[in-house]
């Protein structure tokens, strides 16, 4: 095993107490004190109307394609450099994921190539907030309202971070954050819809409830619950709430701890990128980003095999990311491709993901800046 792995989940301090106080109030199902703590702090931190904990961001991202009622001729426009929960969401509405290319700069959909993309099927422009970097959201509000389309936040890298001040999550109509265990703020699985339009909360919760409307009911709106629309079982469980609660507490710490270490990679790597081996993330000016993940994109992607096995025997974990959706079998069934996706193409080849998690000392970060240059002169 690698002496510095590529992830290892962090503990705040309140985690395990947190559990026991849950498991003594004896409520371990889904929506109880912890969850409904959770939300009152993202709804704080984001700015948004509500935030309902959900069991994966990917549950958060197939509510949104339940609650715009999306079906078999829509179309939603997304990048093609995401994970498959982006697209699954809504192909399995029966909607048609279209991807569009990414910018060489920061790795998120091109604002560019979003217009013309657009047809008379078209429904919502999902965006992700790649490595926690904002997309350029100024030019694709325009470009949402415009066409009279939903703007979507997959925003699951995206907690703490901000656009022109603005929090990810809060700026389209629908955010989701994730809480997997390789997130800022995790509790193993888990996620949150973050609802914009207060106009959509009522719906939300039903559909988060099997189609019920037992939250109302709970709190004394209604006499009793029933049946009230489709839906599912999107509840978190009260134990991975209480272990998120711990963890929410601390995110602003976590955040600024994950910053040193990316600032240290930054620095370490500099010399490496002047020399052309390789380019270092970029960050634009009106983006706060939080440090989710520090990656580079190798300037010769032939060698990241043998680097990443020379990092390997130096005892460090690096990887590389996601297969373009677009170049997958069920990508290529399920969506389409708007353009050529040269870009995500080729960062798909070259990106390296090195270790990046909270309690990782600033010497780690410095092993891995050193073990990787050796791996790459090497390599040259």
């Amino acid at each position: 095993m690698a002496q510095i792995p590529f992830n290892k989940p962090s503990l705040t301090g309140s985690e395990l107490s947190n559990i026991q106080v849950a498991y003594e109030a004896g409520m371990l199902s889904g929506d109880g004190a912890f969850s409904k703590s959770c939300e009152r702090l993202l709804e704080h931190r984001v700015g948004c109307d509500r935030a309902l904990l959900t069991h994966s961001c990917t549950a958060a991202l197939e509510m949104m394609a339940l609650l715009l009622e999306l079906g078999p001729g829509d179309e939603v426009i997304m990048p093609s450099y995401t994970f498959v929960s982006t697209a699954n969401a809504f192909a399995m509405r029966g909607a048609t994921p279209v991807f569009v290319d990414v910018r060489e700069d920061t790795l998120n959909i091109d604002e560019s190539k979003i217009e013309q993309a657009i047809t008379s099927k078209t429904k919502a422009i999902c965006v992700v907030h790649y490595a926690g970097v904002a997309c350029e959201m100024d030019r694709i509000e325009r470009i949402a309202r415009a066409h009279g389309l939903a703007l979507l936040e997959d925003a699951a890298q995206a907690i703490c971070a901000t656009y022109l001040g603005r929090p990810l999550g809060s700026i389209g109509r629908f955010g989701a954050f994730s809480f997997h265990e390789t997130k800022n703020a995790t509790c193993g699985e888990g996620g949150a819809l973050l609802i914009n339009d207060s106009a959509d909360a009522i719906a939300a919760e039903i559909m988060r409830e099997k189609g019920t409307d037992r939250s109302q009911f709970l709190r004394g709106a209604v006499d009793k619950y029933t049946w009230r629309s489709i839906g599912s079982s999107f509840l978190l469980g009260e134990l991975a709430a209480a272990f998120l609660k711990a963890q929410l507490d601390h995110v602003e710490a976590i955040t600024r701890r994950r910053l040193e270490l990316w600032d240290i990679y930054n620095r370490q790597l500099a010399p490496l990128e002047a020399a052309g081996y390789l380019k270092r993330p970029t960050v634009p000016a009106e983006c706060g980003h939080n440090a989710h993940m520090f990656y580079i994109l190798l300037a010769d992607p032939g060698a990241r095999a043998e680097v990443i096995t020379r990092l390997e025997e130096s005892g460090v974990n690096a990887v590389f990311h996601y297969v373009p959706l677009h170049s997958s079998e069920a990508g290529q069934r399920l969506g389409r491709a708007a353009d050529g996706l040269e870009v995500t193409d080729r960062v798909a080849n070259a990106i390296l993901r090195l270790p990046l998690w909270t309690a990782m000392t600033n010497e780690d970060a410095v092993t891995v800046s050193e073990a990787l240059s050796a791996a790459l002169k090497h390599y040259a």
